[in-house]
């Protein structure tokens, strides 16, 4: 896949399905149709185990106090959240058939060595993996696009993680912000570090999005992310750990339809009447005659005057044409012309 080429073309547009099947298969299917229904690019798995991310330990380092998760042991949250990689190879078939791009974030090297078996194109990085540059490294390895989220790290991990990507000789990359809360607050997005990033690292930039609504998306957009990823389900009732903070599936088209939108009003750079101004181009100003005015008559501020339509002599020539001599009777709201005019007495 050439990622690259995609960022070039418009927005690319993520939908995450993370653990919003529910523990199903089939929603999981349904999910991948009514993310290409909504108008995404792609769709997003997470290929990990409990196991693969943590132990089964009852211990208060493993239990998460507060937010979404309030009161949930680690283990017992990814034993509900994870993707079963049985289904995985059955899922990306199902995207490919229905003609939407698939890939996955892994959370070890098992998981690199699963997906490079049932062929994922690119990979994804997550915010939280960001700072395990052994796995970083091992991703790049594979010489395949990544995408990297940076939610919580400073600026010196992320410098650390593109490093690793760098020198293993995989030069497609690219940064997304992201704020790791669930839900995040469109107050904390900080977008414009998101154009810095873009500045310090010279790779495309996008937004990793957990706030609820479209605002910071569309903004993300008009201030340049090439790249948007939200948290896509097909109903906030269907209870599983992200259903909270996704978009379904009429939030999700909306917010495609108005990042195409904001795509179409940044435009190009063009100076100069455009095509929907054409009809009203007469409305400028120009010079008129206010009064009747005879041959051989000087034209007078009285007589002549800078209003609108635009049918005659720019403004600019005001000065010039002040105390010239009719050529011939001007009647009165008749755009003077140069033909008109002669030299002053």
């Amino acid at each position: 896949m050439d990622l690259y080429r995609k960022l070039k073309e418009k927005t690319y547009i993520i939908a995450e399905m993370s653990a919003n099947h529910a523990g199903s298969i089939t929603l999981a299917k349904e999910i991948i149709h009514a993310a290409k229904e909504s108008g995404a690019d792609c769709i997003k798995i997470q290929t990990y185990t409990p196991d693969t991310l943590t132990i089964d330990c009852d211990s208060s380092y493993f239990h998460i106090d507060n937010g979404t998760w309030g009161g949930e042991n680690l283990y017992h949250l990814y034993s509900q959240a994870y993707t079963p990689w049985e289904w995985q190879a059955e899922l990306k078939e199902e995207a490919d058939k229905c003609g939407i791009d698939f890939f996955s974030t892994p959370f070890d090297n098992s998981a690199v060595d699963f997906l490079e078996e049932i062929g994922i194109e690119f990979y994804k990085i997550a915010s939280f993996e960001l700072i395990d540059i052994p796995l970083i490294e091992y991703v790049a390895s594979k010489g395949k696009p990544i995408i990297m989220s940076t939610g919580m790290s400073t600026l010196a991990e992320i410098d650390e993680a593109v490093t690793a990507v760098y020198k293993n000789g995989n030069p497609q990359l690219a940064l997304l912000r992201c704020a790791s809360a669930y839900p995040a607050i469109t107050d904390e997005m900080n977008l414009k570090t998101m154009q810095n990033m873009e500045v310090t690292f010279g790779v495309p930039v996008g937004l990793s999005d957990h706030s609820m609504g479209s605002i910071g998306a569309v903004t993300a957009v008009a201030m340049g992310a090439k790249i948007i990823e939200k948290h896509f389900c097909i109903d906030r009732t269907i209870k599983n750990p992200d259903a909270s903070f996704s978009m379904n599936p009429l939030e999700f088209k909306k917010m495609v339809s108005d990042i195409r939108q904001a795509e179409k009003a940044i435009g190009k750079i063009q100076y100069g009447t455009m095509k929907q101004e054409m009809d009203n181009i007469v409305f400028r100003r120009s010079i008129f005659s206010v009064a009747d005015i005879k041959k051989g008559e000087k034209l007078t501020k009285e007589n002549i005057r800078i209003i609108r339509p635009g049918y005659g002599i720019k403004p600019k020539y005001y000065s010039e044409i002040l105390g010239q001599i009719a050529l011939k009777d001007i009647p009165r709201g008749t755009p003077l012309q140069f033909n008109m005019i002669g030299g002053e007495e």
